[in-house]
């Protein structure tokens, strides 16, 4: 079984417990926090390379990187 299947179980088991909006909401929570402290890690580690700057920070954020709907 791989990671991903684990994991898809786990948060399937975790899914099953939730009984209440508050309970959804803290799942949501917590899921959305790890994957921002994630995110977080990996471009400390690219700042800290030199592969991202402030200079590729001002770059993007002058991007408008919306997919664009006709």
């Amino acid at each position: 079984m791989s990671y991903s299947e684990m994991a898809q179980l786990e948060l399937m088991n975790a899914a099953a417990n939730v009984t209440s909006q508050e309970d959804l909401d803290a799942l949501r929570l917590t899921i959305s926090l790890f994957f921002a402290e994630r995110a977080q890690k990996a471009i400390d580690k690219m700042w800290d390379e030199g592969t991202f700057d402030q200079k590729k920070l001002d770059e993007l954020r002058g991007q408008h990187l919306r997919t664009s709907y006709k």
